[in-house]
């Protein structure tokens, strides 16, 4: 059974997961987060994992998605040119996980008509936007967190 994590570990976490919404086109991994929070990695991924929902990697890539969402509508970029800009380094890691969150390829989706959400301000359609969370274990190992009983 998970525990729930301190406050002192809550206020470390928070710093981590603001860093990753400040840098995340920068190589950011859970062993360099975990360091900053003064954490082990296993302990930092378990506790970020119970305070957050996710895992520090799913949250990173949730955030690293919405910004390549927002970049590949306004359809100035490539999708290896969005894919770089929001620090993936592998292109057809970023598709994957693109079309598992967004429910469409990068290419689909920049091909799309996105003139409906132009009068929207941006931190608005952010919340609209925010890719939904899939359930489904993804190639990495990554599954979804066991039902509480």
């Amino acid at each position: 059974m998970t525990t729930r994590p301190s406050l002192d570990d809550l206020v470390r976490l928070r710093r981590a997961r603001d860093r990753m919404d400040r840098e995340y086109a920068e190589p950011l991994d859970v062993t360099a987060l975990a360091r900053d929070a003064l954490m082990s990695a296993g302990h930092f991924s378990r506790s970020f994992r119970a305070a957050y929902g996710e895992t520090p990697y799913g949250y990173l890539m949730t955030r690293r998605i919405e910004r390549a969402k927002a970049l590949l509508r306004r359809g100035d970029l490539t999708v290896t040119e969005v894919c770089m800009a929001v620090g993936c380094t592998s292109l057809g890691s970023f598709s994957s996980r693109f079309t598992q969150l967004v429910g469409e390829t990068p290419s689909a989706y920049r091909a799309r008509d996105h003139a409906d959400g132009a009068p929207i301000p941006a931190c608005i359609a952010k919340i609209h936007t925010r890719p939904v969370k899939n359930t489904a274990p993804v190639r990495n190992g990554e599954a979804s967190p066991a039902p509480r009983p």
